[in-house]
C-alpha cells in the first residue's frame, strides 16, 4: 500500500535513503516561498500549489494540486521531478548554468534530476531554484504555457451533428455508343 503521508513514505526507506531524502526535504522546505504545501502526490513527497489558490489543478485536473517539485526514492537512484521548469524556460537555463558552476554532474532528463547519493546532488542549486519561484509567478508561467498549448481554456461545448442523409447507392450506368 502506498504511503499517504511524508512520514510513512520516509519510514519505508532504508536508513541511508531516508537520511538523504530528509536532507533534501529540509533544504527545499528552507527555501520554499510561502504559499506552497508539502504532501504526498503521485506516490512521492511533493510540494504543490493548493487547490484553493489554483483551482484549475495540475494538467487541468481540479482534483490534483499544481505540483512544483517532487522527491522520490527509485530502485537505483533518488530523483527530483522538477515540474517547476514547465512554463519557466528561463529558470531551466539558469538552473543548468548554476549546476555547471557547482562542479557536480547533472544527470537529468526533461525534468527528472537523478542522483545516487546526497553528495552527488547540488542541493544549494536546487534550493536556489525553488526560492526563485513565488506562487504567483509559478502559476502565471504554468498557465501561460497551458494557454500556448491550447490547454488552458475550457473546452468548447461539443457541436451536435445532423446525421447525414442516406443517398441511394450509385447505380452503374452503361454507355452505349453508336457506330
Amino acid at each position: 500500500m502506498p504511503a499517504s503521508t511524508v512520514t510513512e513514505y520516509l519510514a519505508a526507506l532504508s536508513a541511508e535513503r531516508r537520511d538523504a531524502l530528509n536532507e533534501v526535504r529540509r533544504g527545499i522546505n528552507r527555501a520554499l516561498p510561502p504559499g506552497y504545501q508539502e504532501g504526498i502526490q503521485f506516490g512521492m513527497i511533493s510540494w504543490f500549489v493548493p487547490l484553493d489558490t489554483y483551482p484549475a489543478g495540475y494538467g487541468g485536473n481540479p482534483k490534483q494540486p499544481l505540483t512544483l517539485i517532487s522527491l522520490a526514492s527509485q530502485k537505483s537512484y533518488m530523483a527530483l521531478h522538477m515540474i517547476c521548469f514547465y512554463g519557466q524556460p528561463g529558470l531551466l537555463e539558469w538552473f543548468k548554468a548554476q549546476y555547471a558552476k557547482s562542479g557536480k554532474k547533472l544527470d537529468m532528463g526533461k525534468g527528472c534530476l537523478r542522483f545516487k547519493t546526497l553528495p552527488e546532488l547540488a542541493l544549494d542549486v536546487v534550493e536556489s531554484t525553488v526560492a526563485r519561484l513565488p506562487v504567483s509567478e509559478y502559476i502565471a508561467g504554468y498557465q501561460a504555457m497551458r494557454d500556448a498549448m491550447g490547454k488552458g481554456k475550457a473546452k468548447p461545448a461539443a457541436k451536435t451533428r445532423t446525421p447525414a442523409k442516406k443517398t441511394p447507392a450509385r447505380q452503374k450506368v452503361s454507355r452505349v455508343t453508336s457506330k
